[in-house]
Parts: C-alpha cells; sequence; structure tokens
C-alpha cells in the first residue's frame, strides 16, 4: 500500500463519517451530497432512490418501499429522535483508483421517549468512485439485520 491508496482511503472514511454525522442530525442535503450525482441508495428489501434529490425524497418522507401514500409522504414525517449511527469494522474489498469496494457494520442508538438504546443494525455494501478530491457513493446498499420493535427505524 502507497501513500497515494491510504489518502484514498482516508477520503473514504470521511464519506462515511460525513453520511453518519448527517444522518443523525437529519441533514439531508449533506447526506445526498455524499453520493455522486446519479449515485444510488437501496434500502435491502425496500426502496430505491437514485440521485440526490431522490434520496432527500426517500428519507425525508414516504415507506421503504416508495408509497408516498399520495401525500408526498407528509403523514409519515415525524421529528427525528437523538440518534447516533456507529460505524464499525470498515473493509475495503477491491481498491482501484477509479473505484472502491466496501463493507461496514453500523449500529443505531436512539433516545425516544422513554427508551433510550439500540434500534437498528446491520450493514453497508458500498462502491464509491472519485468526485473531485472527494470519494462518493456511486450505491449504497443498506441491510438492517435487526430493527426493535415498535422503535424508531420500525415506526417510519
Amino acid at each position: 500500500m502507497d501513500l497515494e491508496e491510504l489518502r484514498l482511503r482516508e477520503r473514504v472514511r470521511d464519506t462515511y463519517a460525513t453520511y453518519a454525522h448527517a444522518g443523525d442530525r437529519f441533514q439531508l442535503s449533506t447526506l445526498a451530497d455524499c453520493f455522486a450525482e446519479d449515485g444510488t441508495l437501496e434500502v435491502k428489501g425496500g426502496a430505491t432512490a437514485t440521485g440526490r434529490a431522490a434520496i432527500i425524497a426517500m428519507l425525508s418522507g414516504g415507506d421503504r418501499d416508495g408509497d408516498d401514500g399520495g401525500d408526498g409522504g407528509a403523514a409519515k414525517r415525524r421529528e427525528p429522535p437523538l440518534v447516533r449511527h456507529f460505524v464499525a469494522n470498515l473493509l475495503f474489498t477491491s481498491v482501484t483508483p477509479t473505484r472502491v469496494e466496501s463493507t461496514a457494520y453500523f449500529q443505531v442508538l436512539v433516545a425516544q421517549g422513554e427508551y433510550r438504546g439500540v434500534d437498528h443494525w446491520g450493514r453497508y455494501r458500498d462502491v464509491l468512485v472519485p468526485v473531485g478530491d472527494r470519494w462518493l457513493f456511486r450505491h449504497r446498499q443498506v441491510s438492517v439485520d435487526v430493527a426493535v420493535p415498535e422503535g424508531w427505524y420500525a415506526g417510519l
């Protein structure tokens, strides 16, 4: 591994961290900016959105199956609780100067009402590409392994 690959890997880590922090704060524009213009966010077994505007729309309302109930998702929107994403065990499975494939585990903690604890966890499977001096998601697959019944994620 040379210095340029180390720089590349750090830029990928920065994208992971920016995504997690933006998600915690419900800063959907910042989160969407972690994707290439034509990037895709896929929730395994649920909705898929391609393009930054579609990603923002998917995350700001409607169900994970893409059905917004005909109201643009307004009935589904609710103020997010205190949320913290934790990302661990980032593994680079393929690294080239034009494409990175990686995977990582995630865990989401929430404080909502009387409940404080783990809400859901799973795995990210990602493809990132260079855009300017950043590495952005071309495709992010979110696989939720477990969601707490009656939790924040389960209620979206």
